[in-house]
């Protein structure tokens, strides 16, 4: 008798294999595509690699990425304050894809991009050297550590990140969870292709004029309400 368990075949396995295809059957895809106008699903951002300027927006201001976007809280605000830059949203999430993408259509000023992709494709999604900036706020912490492994920052993750940041690019986390806080700052023990520019537990205290403290998302609220208190880390790309 075959007692070997049955090898696991859904997404989950191979986000990062490079003939990884989306499969799914969810309404809201297709209700996205109203706004394929600023809006890219499953691999279609895969296609500009590299030419995310030239295809996309038509000019040569720096890109910047939020991996999670959530309910765009930081998505609409930073790209109403800062319209200098190219600003690029993802998130895998159908319907909250399609709430966001309803809100962002109201805005006048389309400097932005919005991806329903998964973040384990950013080496997929940009060119070397492409991006000026990586936002990764609030992700599920999977708290179970036979989940741990689903965690997005990893070896690959940073992996991804030195190779699409520009060499002084930037990579903007915050957490409210202590056991990824933790895991994170393991995972950059002699890691050299980053420096750390900042590291807190505590960033509304410590550092209550930095950028990151200025920005509000819903699930920040909610933690703020309760008393957690929110763990950052800032790093610089070290590239040559």
């Amino acid at each position: 008798m075959n007692t070997e368990k049955p090898r696991k075949t859904n997404e989950e396995s191979h986000f990062h294999r490079e003939d990884f295809k989306y499969s799914h059957n969810n309404p809201y895809h297709d209700r996205l595509e109203v706004y394929d106008s600023f809006v890219l699903r499953d691999q279609e951002a895969e296609t500009n690699v590299g030419k995310w300027n030239e295809n996309q927006f038509k000019n040569n201001q720096p890109i910047e990425v939020e991996i999670g976007t959530g309910y765009g809280e930081f998505m609409i605000e930073y790209c109403q304050n800062t319209p200098d830059i190219n600003f690029i949203g993802l998130d895998h999430r159908f319907k909250r894809s399609y709430g966001l993408a309803h809100k962002l259509n109201k805005i006048e000023n389309k400097n932005f991009r919005y991806l329903r992709a998964r973040g384990e494709r950013l080496g997929y999604m940009f060119g070397e050297s492409e991006v000026q900036s990586v936002f990764y706020f609030f992700p599920d912490p999977w708290p179970k550590k036979r989940h741990n492994k689903k965690r997005l920052f990893q070896k690959n993750f940073l992996d991804d990140c030195h190779k699409v940041l520009k060499p002084g690019g930037t990579l903007f986390v915050k957490t409210d969870h202590d056991g990824y806080f933790d895991w994170m700052l393991e995972h950059l023990q002699g890691e050299t292709r980053f420096e750390i520019l900042m590291q807190s537990r505590d960033l509304r205290h410590e550092y209550s004029e930095h950028f990151l403290s200025q920005y509000t998302t819903k699930f920040e609220k909610i933690f703020l309400s309760q008393g957690t208190l929110i763990k950052s880390i800032v790093l610089r790309n070290v590239k040559g």
